[in-house]
């Protein structure tokens, strides 16, 4: 049996059983965190930090989430929406006069956020997604590959530079920094966006699915599903695990952290916006981000799919997957969030490994509310 350590409540004892059941069954190493009312009820790890098996997985071993990344990066937007210093329904144009071009004079941050932009593909060299300039210059310049607002594709990589930047022309701040000081620090939370040459010993390197490589690239760019074919530099699996982008600011995919930050940060969207007494945002303001934007079948993710602002809504819950499995889930009517995150990819089609650590979540929850 494989070991998971931590703690847990004793109503959650199916939480690290999920766990330890996919280390035994070959995942490499992971961790899960459940918070209720902001406080942690499972905080549990196990496994190893590298595919050779030889690094335990530590209690501050952090690791990329991908598009996890993407629900930190919407925050981000909705604490600014919610101080009135960003307004939802305006025109990005207005904070970042250079996006008018090329006919996006009509797109609105609400679409940014939704994925209703028309921007879903990276289309650029995979050098340039290090260089912020660059990289959002390149999108400034693009013409919409649709109607703005009136059709879902999922912008897998673009979305954290089309908020990011937005984000960056108000405060002055990189979507990296902000993040850091108004979020992640008054929460004490351990994820970042941008990481610093001296977390580097805590990192667990992706390792790929079996039988394959590290020049693994799975559907959309950034791969987060196995969606339709589109001219996307695909991004391979040896690009996330390099150091450059591990300093790079790449808000919808390179945040790196552990369950135990994940679910920390997301507990703000799942108790009205204040957790440990760090008030972030209004119960308003978080409302705000579960209305519905689209629903519908998304272009790129060839799925139905129900979006709100920077999130997905799945009934009465609400959260985000990355590739290679890592996924929160946030549930407000119960103020519980769910975290788990791995090094461990497996084929998205066949990967439900995080529905089935909710799954065992709920279990706990049904004898919490008992």
């Amino acid at each position: 049996m494989a070991d998971v350590q931590g703690s847990y409540d004793g109503l959650f004892t199916a939480v690290p059983s999920a766990l330890g059941a996919l280390l035994d069954g070959g995942d490499v190493g992971g961790s899960v965190a459940v918070f209720v009312d902001g406080e942690p009820v499972v905080d549990v790890w196990g496994g190893f930090a590298d595919a050779e098996r030889t690094v335990p997985w530590q209690r501050d071993t952090i690791v990329n989430v991908w598009s996890v990344t993407k629900t930190m990066t919407a925050l981000c937007a909705l604490v600014l929406a919610d101080r009135g210093e960003l307004d939802l329904d305006a025109p990005v144009a207005r904070y970042w006069p250079e996006f008018a071009a090329a006919g996006k004079e009509g797109v609105l941050v609400r679409h940014l956020l939704s994925h209703t932009a028309g921007l879903p593909d990276w289309e650029g060299p995979v050098a340039e997604i290090y260089d912020w300039p660059a990289a959002t210059a390149r999108l400034a310049a693009r013409a919409p590959e649709w109607e703005p607002g009136s059709a879902a594709g999922y912008h897998s990589l673009t979305q954290g530079f089309l908020v990011g930047e937005v984000v960056r022309r108000i405060t002055g701040r990189s979507p990296g920094e902000f993040f850091a000081h108004e979020i992640a620090g008054p929460l004490g939370a351990d994820f970042r966006m941008g990481l610093p040459a001296e977390h580097d010993h805590r990192v667990a390197l992706t390792v790929p699915p079996p039988s394959r490589d590290e020049d693994y690239t799975a559907g959309t760019a950034g791969g987060d599903g196995a969606g339709t074919a589109t001219t996307a530099t695909a991004i391979r699996l040896r690009d996330g695990n390099s150091v450059a982008w591990r300093r790079a600011q790449i808000p919808a995919a390179s945040g790196f952290g552990n369950a135990r930050s994940v679910a920390l940060v997301q507990s703000v969207m799942a108790c009205g916006g204040s957790v440990g007494g760090v008030r972030l945002l209004s119960r308003a303001g978080c409302e705000r981000a579960w209305e519905e934007q689209f629903g519908g079948e998304d272009r790129i993710l060839g799925m139905p799919i129900s979006w709100g602002l920077g999130y997905g809504r799945f009934g009465g819950t609400y959260g985000w997957g990355g590739w290679g499995g890592s996924t929160v889930m946030i549930e407000p009517e119960s103020r519980m969030v769910v975290a788990y995150v791995t090094n461990q990819m497996r084929e998205p089609a066949a990967d439900t490994r995080g529905m089935e650590i909710v799954m065992s979540a709920y279990d706990g929850l049904k004898g919490l509310r008992a």
